[in-house]
């Protein structure tokens, strides 16, 4: 008897099972496009390998070839109505009415030559049966579900793609001479390169390199430092660091002027700002060096 009971129950299931509703195919159709990288480089434009001028404008571009394939995918799903017996309830008269309604709208789609539509004619007809198939629920698009039933990818087309982004606020390594400095590009990818900020004049050459460390891609460039420029920057040096608050206003003039003749105007203007600034607290002071500036140009 457990056997009998046994193959009752799976009978059942299985009838079950298969009283799902089955809907029309749905397909799904999509286009992507899969990216690879196929070439990587830094480029570092350095302009003119010998620095006359103790400032340059460096940039930094990070370029990247990619190969672009543009796949077209279809998804097609098997689509049903699922089963579910309490809805037998209102379904079986439902669908009785729904036959006797199908039958009679034949009979009339006869008398009036077929003009009805196949949706009154033949729709109500499988409307009814099915809700009187007491294993089967009518088809219904709002609780329907639905599984993959096949999966197609195609290749249509491939092309390659550049991209030149700047190297922005990122890290440059400069090394001069025993020195390593690490310097950061601005927002565009320039690095404002300024001997006199980092002292970096006492080398006849700077070398510069860049990494992404993601791939460890890598670029390098020299700069030579002329001999002139060397000098410069010596003097320089003394004239924009030294102490300034042991000179008198004179000697903070000549230090001006001496900057401009020695080509470096911007150094003179921010050396001029920070002695006005020095001399804020003491107006007399303060004027008497703007009037001194002012003689000497």
């Amino acid at each position: 008897m457990p056997t009998r009971r046994s193959i009752a129950s799976l009978c059942v299931a299985l009838a079950l099972a298969g009283c799902a509703n089955q809907l029309p195919q749905r397909s799904e159709l999509e286009a992507r496009a899969e990216r690879t990288l196929v070439d990587h480089n830094l480029r570092i434009e350095v302009g003119e390998p010998v620095l006359q001028l103790p400032q340059r404008r460096i940039r930094i571009q990070d370029q990247k070839t990619f190969e672009v394939t543009d796949f077209e995918v279809t998804r097609r799903y098997d689509r049903y109505t699922p089963y579910q017996a309490w809805r037998e309830l209102y379904e079986i008269p439902l669908g009785a009415v729904a036959v006797v309604a199908g039958v009679g709208a034949n009979i009339l789609n006869v008398l009036l030559l077929g003009s009805l539509p196949e949706s009154v004619t033949r729709g109500w007809i499988d409307y009814g049966f099915a809700g009187l198939n007491p294993f089967m629920n009518v088809e219904s698009n709002g609780r329907s579900q639905q599984n993959l039933a096949s999966l197609e990818e195609q290749r249509r087309a491939a092309r390659l793609e550049y991209s030149s982004l700047p190297w922005a606020e990122r890290p440059v390594a400069v090394r001069a001479a025993s020195q390593h400095h690490e310097l950061l590009t601005d927002r565009n990818g320039i690095l404002h390169l300024n001997l006199l900020d980092e002292d970096l004049g006492k080398a006849d050459r700077l070398h510069l390199s860049v990494e992404d460390p993601q791939d460890h891609v890598r670029a390098d460039e020299v700069l030579l430092v002329s001999r002139d420029l060397q000098q410069t920057l010596h003097e320089a040096h003394e004239l924009i660091f030294g102490d300034l608050e042991s000179d008198d206003v004179g000697q903070w003039v000549q230090r001006v002027e001496r900057l401009e003749q020695l080509g470096l105007e911007e150094e003179a203007s921010e050396l001029e700002l920070s002695l006005i600034e020095l001399t804020r607290d003491d107006p007399e002071l303060q004027r008497e060096l703007l009037d001194r500036l002012q003689q000497a140009r």
